[in-house]
């Protein structure tokens, strides 16, 4: 006779509450079985002590004698250290994205990449640059210090020509008033 270990449901709707049993494998799920040797409850957290409550000693007895456990009860078994995990196999490929959403994903690996890479380039670059000897290392540092002059006088430079504009602005506003003023007046 081959035997399981398996769960048994009780409880009520929406609260279910299992007992870990050895049973015949073709007798129901809530049918007749030979021993009961634990209780579990999903509906308390997973740190509760009284989540799982089961008899090693008959369940190591069961498992010597050659009752198989079902997945569940044997992830249960593996949390108390008395077996080894449950091995989980993929069958089918209906899991898998399709063809246009794999496109996809392969063009943002790619793109990862090449931005990796060009992350590389620059570091290398810069690597580069600063491995120059320090002959040609204060041309540069003079050349920026005068761009750094020229943008301060533009900037020096756009501040007057800011206030002047709105100056002329105010001027010209009258003069087309009255030459509004003029074109009513022939007309009457």
């Amino acid at each position: 006779m081959a035997t399981k270990i398996r769960l048994a449901r009780g409880g009520s709707k929406k609260k279910p509450f299992y007992r870990i049993v050895i049973a015949d494998e073709r007798a129901p799920r809530d049918g007749n079985f030979i021993e009961k040797i634990g209780n579990f409850n999903p509906m308390v957290p997973k740190d509760h002590k009284e989540r799982v409550v089961i008899s090693k000693e008959r369940a190591e007895h069961w498992l010597k004698v050659g009752a198989q456990p079902t997945d569940r009860v044997q992830r249960i078994l593996f949390d108390l250290g008395m077996m080894e995990a449950p091995k989980i196999t993929e069958k089918t490929k209906k899991h898998l994205p399709k063809a246009k959403a794999q496109e996809r994903i392969k063009a943002k690996e790619e793109a990862a990449l090449k931005a990796e890479e060009d992350a590389k380039a620059a570091a290398e670059a810069a690597k580069a640059e600063a491995e120059k000897p320090a002959e040609e290392a204060p041309a540069p540092t003079e050349a920026a210090e005068s761009q750094e002059e020229a943008s301060t006088e533009t900037v020096a430079e756009e501040a007057p020509a800011e206030e002047a504009a709105p100056e002329t602005e105010t001027p010209a506003e009258p003069e087309k008033a009255e030459e509004v003023k003029e074109e009513e007046q022939p007309k009457e």
